[in-house]
């Protein structure tokens, strides 16, 4: 099997020095991290949510941090007896993460590994001040790489920045918006949905009256909708990367799907 590539190449004097994990660690080494959990999951649904949650309280553990869950599943690994110090067996949204705040003053927070759930209480936290009011810092994934990712005309945006190829799109706020966006796309098209679990709502229309109906449907879970050209039939392929504050990447797996684009990333 041939070597996995990685996707990020820099020039040899272009990389910061290398640095072991822990002498970067230690500079601002928190002493107390809330990790908001994997929430309200069902069986059969999003697993690797709760397997990375468990694995982040173990490394933290490790460092001899002391860790906060917010979690309100009961039945998930990371909420087991031992994995965090202490456990709050409560909805993941931004009113009881701040109360727990407030109580528990931690140094910091983890946002990145509770799924759709975590992600929209960690920006909603930023954005109400709340981080800023207790100074807590949010560690690993930032805020602002949350937006890029979640919000699609950002993400759009920051593709074209780096001149990724991307299919013509246009993200909406309203019916009416989506309905003269796609008339200039040309259908099929496809709606995808910011900021939803799962994307949940997102679908493909076929004409108007077809986007009509989505659409209405789509805008009760978020306010925004990317309309874009619909790829179904194209192959898919994919690639999970992890990467370092010093660029350091390392390709995890490379795939491709074994159905086309259309049946694997159309929820409907």
């Amino acid at each position: 099997m041939p070597r996995p590539l990685n996707l990020v190449e820099r020039k040899a004097d272009t990389l910061l020095p290398v640095m072991e994990f822990s002498e970067v660690f230690t500079m601002n080494k928190p002493k107390k991290v809330i990790v908001l959990g994997s929430g309200a999951l069902k069986i059969g649904e999003a697993g690797e949510f709760d397997y990375s949650g468990s694995q982040c309280l173990k490394a933290l553990r490790e460092e001899e941090i002391k860790t906060v869950l917010v979690n309100p599943n009961i039945a998930t690994i990371q909420s087991s007896e031992g994995m965090a110090d202490k456990i709050y067996f409560l909805p993941v949204t931004p009113y009881f993460v701040e109360k727990v705040i407030e109580k528990e003053r931690p140094d910091a927070i983890m946002l990145a590994f509770g799924g759709q759930t975590a992600l929209n209480c960690g920006v909603a936290l930023h954005d109400s001040g709340v981080f800023k009011k207790y100074n807590v810092k949010v560690l690993g994934t930032q805020v602002s790489a949350i937006k890029d990712t979640e919000d699609r005309h950002l993400f759009v945006k920051r593709l074209k920045e780096i001149n990724v190829n991307v299919c013509k799109s246009k993200a909406v706020t309203s019916v009416k918006e989506g309905l003269e966006v796609a008339k200039k796309i040309s259908y099929p098209v496809m709606a995808r949905i910011a900021y939803a679990l799962g994307g949940a709502g997102s679908g493909v229309a076929e004409n108007e009256q077809d986007l009509k109906q989505l659409l209405e449907r789509a805008f009760s879970y978020s306010k925004q909708i990317l309309i874009e050209k619909y790829l179904g039939g194209w192959k898919e392929i994919e690639y999970e990367v992890v990467r370092d504050r010093h660029d350091n990447c390392i390709t995890v797996c490379n795939m491709e799907n074994f159905d086309p684009m259309g049946v694997h990333t159309v929820c409907v």
